[in-house]
């Protein structure tokens, strides 16, 4: 199903703006600058009324001016744009410090006040409304979730048009005002985001207008974009597919009446040309536009005074942040403080008790079209639950072949999946990933649907393979770009996945660590932003299995990003491993109808057996780790060890080592966990564990032996509380790799299974069984000889299969087990 459309969009209006509205502009234009210079200073008389003084003056002064008045400004534009276009737009703020003006927008708006009552519309409710910025127990200085019509929370710079991007998607009603800071502009992710142009289709997309703000300056250095001359500023923007519309103003002595007209103009010009471009794309031109875009050059900290103690401050980097930072602490700051709030002439703005008086805001729109009521900006409010899927179709017949079966490509099972489901839900769920669906094995997708391209076709379309400019899969080689349209994507109420090869997702650790947090925010005290669809990640290409690749490929780290955001009871992160195809079936079930969190699937490309039932699968998933008892050779309190693994690799090992030391007349209980969190100390998560179920499992004292996919000390932090954790021994990856092959892999980081088993001895009685251990030891030498002079790896190592598995398809072959990658 589509989007629902608010509006009447892409209607042009073919006459000028009356004076009126453009009066109205510039009365919200004042009034949210004296708002927003009154957020950063004022802790008390809010109108300036007799007796003003500096104990009135915020004793910490905190928040950004520079960025500011160029935003409200732009606010206050598009305000009148959307009521005379009834067009649906929301407004996402790229300079991250420009706070003050995303909350005076959305108070003047009046969605503030009805999202936080107790901010009434008079002298006290502005006085709280100043409060509440930067001050304690109230909000983040920058445009956060806590503002209604914020989708993009701008604390870290660099994604504000791969979110646009992602929120227009399948969206075709939606126009995404993207403001772009000029020091923004200078960060990798931006900085590729200008092709992401190249996957919109103007007819089944929305359309992004991204307004770089061009005021000159980051925190105390000018911008490269400013500084360069204005054609080869615009020869790099129309070499990114953009045609650029250049605006001016602030200085000279231009009266605003003059700028705001021209400004009204040019948004007009715009908005005309993107028409034409909907109109054209409705008309079946299937050439890739050139998309307007506005560069808006203005003063930093326009409208501030133009100098303070003899410095320029308007127009310099000195407006950037507090430019009176003494404004408390001397009367002639405070002085200037209070000329700089007069020259706004709030009088003509707020009632004598405080009120905002109507003529400032009877030009903007009402209902949903408000930029902090549109339903985009809030997009669990308009989200859908999947179509999912009937899962046992996908099923590996484990319960006819036996446990252990086969030799499958776990993700080309869950692609099969979710070619279906994309099949089902059309316009609601999305693949995104940097060139890598059909390396990480999800190209089953499409059988059903394309890769989206805008950017131009091959003549030899044979070169061209399921390219078309409609499809539900994005491929851009930028894990920034992916993540980011993802975000926006869910953040607009839609679903979608991301994959990517594992050492590589690092490189979003920080956006990761971002859209936590305002997930965060949102689970702790936002109950008005309703939730939205779980951002999945499925991380491929994994550790154990880039012997081919080699060490730079060879990274399991990002469980501990993970584990950084698991501690407060929000349950915002899930970290799963599931050990074969039908656990990952059903981690997928769940992870697709998920909301208010990130899901982070580490899981295999490569043949491998399938050891549970979907069934099963579907029992261990829901308690997050289950002993397998057709595994296990012994009952609880007679076993000499617990064996337990989290991993598919790692799984298959230990497995392994367990028929070896069941010859042996080793009892064991073997236990596999697929929810890592479900282990972590119930003292620090009250969905884990118990104790006493953690106990059940791993026994009340007999040693463990754990196999784990990523680095040891992951577990060791989650279970340093738990009973029985001084018996745990816990192997995992070394930082040890190289080119090689995958026993090789596993023999360097101790994961083989003959270091496993010999490590299982040594836990029980070393002493009795040092000849085994020793002849084991030798064994691991020797095979990894034969991997040098072969250059495969040991028959021992690619022929063994679990005892009770059917005969047919066991074995993973020496070509399957070294099988690289498509990269």
């Amino acid at each position: 199903m589509a989007q629902p459309v608010y509006g009447t969009p892409w209607q042009t209006l073919n006459q000028p703006v009356s004076e009126e509205e453009l009066a109205g502009v510039d009365r919200y234009w004042r009034a949210a600058n004296y708002l927003s210079v009154g957020q950063i200073y004022l802790r008390s008389n809010p109108l300036m009324k007799d007796g003003f003084s500096r104990e009135d003056v915020k004793h910490r002064l905190v928040g950004h001016w520079g960025t500011t008045p160029g935003l409200n400004f732009l606010f206050g534009h598009v305000n009148r744009f959307i009521r005379d276009h009834n067009q649906n737009t929301i407004f996402l703020m790229g300079p991250g410090h420009g706070g003050p003006a995303g909350t005076a927008q959305s108070l003047l708006d009046g969605t503030y006040r009805e999202t936080y009552p107790f901010i009434t519309d008079d002298e006290e409710g502005l006085q709280k409304f100043f409060r509440r910025f930067s001050y304690p127990g109230g909000i983040p200085s920058h445009y956060a979730p806590e503002t209604p019509g914020s989708i993009h929370e701008g604390g870290e710079l660099g994604y504000t048009l791969s979110h646009a991007y992602g929120a227009v998607l399948d969206n075709p009603s939606l126009l995404a005002v993207a403001v772009v800071g000029d020091g923004e502009a200078e960060t990798g992710p931006l900085a590729t985001s200008w092709q992401t142009n190249k996957f919109m289709d103007p007819l089944t997309d929305g359309i992004v207008l991204p307004i770089l703000h061009l005021n000159g300056y980051k925190i105390a250095n000018p911008t490269i974009l400013a500084r360069i001359s204005d054609g080869e500023r615009d020869e790099f923007f129309r070499g990114m597919g953009y045609h650029p519309y250049n605006f001016v103003a602030g200085f000279d002595d231009e009266d605003h009446a003059s700028i705001h007209r021209r400004f009204a103009a040019l948004l007009e010009a715009v908005f005309n040309e993107i028409c034409a471009i909907k109109t054209r794309a409705a008309a079946g031109d299937a050439s890739r536009p050139y998309y307007p875009m506005i560069i808006f050059r203005t003063p930093k900290g326009w409208t501030c005074p133009p100098y303070i103690d003899g410095k320029k401050t308007e127009g310099s980097w000195r407006a950037h942040q507090v430019p009176l930072a003494s404004a408390r602490d001397t009367e002639a700051h405070f002085q200037v403080l209070r000329d700089w709030m007069s020259s706004y002439n709030p009088e003509t703005l707020f009632t004598e008790k405080g009120a905002i008086r109507p003529e400032v805001t009877s030009f903007m729109p009402k209902g949903d079209l408000r930029l902090g009521a549109n339903p985009n900006a809030n997009g669990g409010t308009i989200r859908r639950n999947l179509v999912l899927p009937d899962a046992k179709k996908y099923e590996i017949p484990v319960a006819e072949k036996g446990h252990g079966f086969g030799a499958t490509e776990a993700t080309r099972v869950l692609g099969e999946y979710t070619a279906e489901l994309i099949n089902s839900n059309r316009s609601e769920f999305r693949i995104f990933g940097p060139d890598e669906t059909a390396s990480n094995r999800l190209q089953p997708s499409f059988q059903v649907t394309d890769k989206q391209w805008f950017g131009g076709f091959n003549d030899d379309f044979e070169n061209d393979e399921h390219i078309s400019p409609v499809g539900n899969v994005i491929e851009q080689l930028s894990e920034h770009q992916c993540e980011g349209l993802l975000e926006g994507y869910t953040l607009t109420g839609r679903h979608g996945i991301w994959s990517s090869y594992e050492s590589f997702v690092h490189i979003i650790d920080s956006m990761i660590n971002q859209h936590a947090k305002w997930l965060e925010a949102t689970v702790r005290h936002i109950p008005w932003r309703k939730p939205i669809s779980a951002l999945n990640l499925v991380l491929s290409s994994h550790v154990w299995r880039q012997d081919h690749n080699g060490f730079s490929h060879q990274d399991p780290g990002f469980v501990d990003i993970m584990l950084n955001k698991s501690f407060n009871n929000d349950h915002i992160t899930n970290i799963y491993f599931p050990a074969d195809a039908n656990l990952l079936l059903a981690v997928g079930e769940k992870c697709y109808t998920s909301t208010n969190c990130i899901n982070a699937i580490f899981a295999g490309k490569q043949p491998a057996p399938t050891w549970v039932t979907l069934d099963e699968a579907r029992e261990e998933l829901s308690v997050g780790a289950k002993e397998w008892k057709w595994a296990s050779n012994a009952e609880a309190g007679e076993e000499d060890i617990v064996l337990a693994s989290c991993g598919d690799v790692p799984t298959q090992e230990l497995l392994a080592a367990l028929d070896m030391l069941g010859k042996l007349g080793i009892k064991a209980r073997f236990v596999n966990v697929v929810d890592l969190l479900k282990i972590q100390n119930a003292s620090e998560n009250n969905e884990a564990l118990s104790d006493e179920e953690f106990t059940k499992l791993f026994s009340a004292d007999k040693p463990v032996l754990f196999a784990f996919h990523a680095y040891a000390g992951s577990v060791r932090r989650l279970i340093w509380n738990r009973p029985n954790h001084d018996n745990f021994n816990v192997h995992g990856y070394e930082e040890q790799g190289s080119t090689t092959t995958p026993y090789d892999m596993l023999r360097l980081n101790n994961m083989d299974r003959w270091a496993l088993a010999a490590d299982a001895l040594r836990m029980i009685d070393a002493q009795k069984w040092a000849d085994q251990i020793d002849e084991w030891e030798k064994f691991r030498t020797e095979a990894f000889e034969f991997a040098v002079e072969k250059g495969y790896d040991h028959p021992a190592f690619t022929d063994w299969s679990w005892p009770d598995a059917s005969d047919a398809d066991q074995s993973i072959s020496a070509t399957q087990a070294t099988a690289g990658d498509n990269e």
